[in-house]
């Protein structure tokens, strides 16, 4: 009769440490599921990032391609404009036998002029006056002088500085032409054009 207390009692403590005391094992939560759109969305946006920058490396070296097109058409149509100037400079002009009086084609000739030495203001040029070979040396030499000046004075009239034109007289000292006859002489009744410095890069008008 004493074994059944005694059970009795051990059943008791057998609930009660189960109840209270026992401690339940830990459990590790389980790991979430990868979401596929979400990896779909990382993939196409470090694809974006790639095309962008591929994108980007290409529009640069266009951009770098243009410029140095850019540079080489300017240096191009610099030397162009630039022969294109020199040509105009070098333009003479012609003179009725025994005048120096500047004609009407002629004056737009030095229009031409005018308005280079207006775009160049470094440009400086020598005005040479040339006679045919009519008359004495020294006739011809103050006669060259005469046309030499009367196309200088056209200029500055129209607004071009002085100390930037000089003068000289050939007379009948060097002839373009070698008849002895008017289209010879027509020829060499002239002024001519030099630059003498600031001829460069010159600028069209």
């Amino acid at each position: 009769m004493k074994r059944l207390p005694l059970l009795l009692l051990s059943g008791l403590v057998a609930v009660a440490f189960a109840a209270c005391g026992g401690k339940q094992p830990e459990t590790t939560p389980a790991p979430a599921a990868v979401n596929q759109d979400s990896i779909d969305a990382a993939q196409r946006a470090a694809e974006e990032a790639r095309q962008r920058a591929e994108k980007e490396a290409r529009d640069r070296e266009a951009a770098e391609r243009e410029a140095r097109q850019r540079a080489a058409d300017s240096l191009a149509a610099l030397g162009k404009s630039t022969e294109a100037v020199r040509t105009l400079l070098a333009t003479m002009i012609h003179f009725d036998y025994d005048k120096a009086i500047i004609r009407g084609g002629d004056a737009a000739v030095l229009d031409q002029k005018v308005a280079i030495l207006q775009a160049n203001p470094g440009l400086r040029l020598r005005i040479s006056g040339h006679c045919d070979e009519r008359g004495s040396d020294e006739y011809n030499l103050a006669l060259g002088n005469r046309r030499a000046t009367a196309a200088k004075q056209y200029v500055v009239s129209h607004g071009i500085d002085g100390s930037r034109i000089e003068t000289v007289s050939y007379g009948e000292e060097r002839p373009l032409a070698q008849g002895h006859d008017e289209e010879a002489w027509a020829q060499n009744r002239r002024d001519e054009f030099e630059i003498l410095s600031g001829g460069e890069s010159l600028k069209q008008p």
